[in-house]
């Protein structure tokens, strides 16, 4: 079963909620942020939601456990951030380390962190793209799973590249998803192929 991470609108959690192979194993979308859009979205199609906030907990390894505890209490098997705003650690890395991923608006290693469009327009790049990627212990530092490029056009300001990048992420996030729900991401070293 999938657990989706989430703190905001959720349009990359909507693709995955109209995706064939995706929809009907969600079973938790969990928010680090109340009366988000996104918890909405699950709570639409019948799919249990939660929100576990930071503040509530007394440090980060605090919150980490509740949250890895949650999710194993749901049967997760597969966690995926769609656009979750929090970096969580090692103790939710034990347990779901080659079987997280992440979606970052930008083609990685190039401008990680939180605002690969911004940083990509600032820059004056002709190119940015879309990455999906297995989580690890770094800041946008895990295997790459898909990625696919996105020309930058002359008059592009923020909302009409991240616009495209959207487009991108909504189809490759779930693509990837699948892959590995079913058991098709083959990892070797930081090289990860699909069968």
């Amino acid at each position: 079963m999938i657990g989706v991470l989430v703190s905001g609108n959720g349009t990359n959690l909507q693709a995955l909620l109209d995706h064939p192979v995706c929809a009907p194993r969600i079973a938790l979308v969990l928010s680090d942020r109340p009366g988000v859009k996104a918890l909405e979205r699950a709570e639409a199609r019948g799919v249990e939601t939660a929100v576990i906030e930071p503040k509530d907990f007394e440090g980060r390894d605090a919150f980490d456990v509740a949250v890895v505890d949650l999710l194993r209490s749901r049967g997760i098997d597969v966690v995926v951030s769609a656009g979750y705003l929090r970096l969580l650690g090692s103790s939710v890395l034990d347990v779901y380390g080659g079987r997280w991923l992440n979606v970052h608006p930008s083609l990685l290693p190039a401008f990680p962190g939180m605002h690969g469009v911004a940083d990509a327009l600032a820059y004056g790049v002709k190119v940015t793209g879309v990455t999906v990627f297995l989580v690890d212990e770094g800041v946008d530092t895990g295997p790459i799973v898909l990625q696919e490029a996105i020309e930058v056009r002359d008059h592009d300001d923020w909302d009409s590249l991240e616009a495209r990048v959207h487009e991108v992420e909504h189809r490759l996030l779930p693509t990837a998803t699948a892959a590995l729900m079913e058991g098709r991401l083959r990892v070797e070293g930081r090289r990860v192929r699909i069968a």
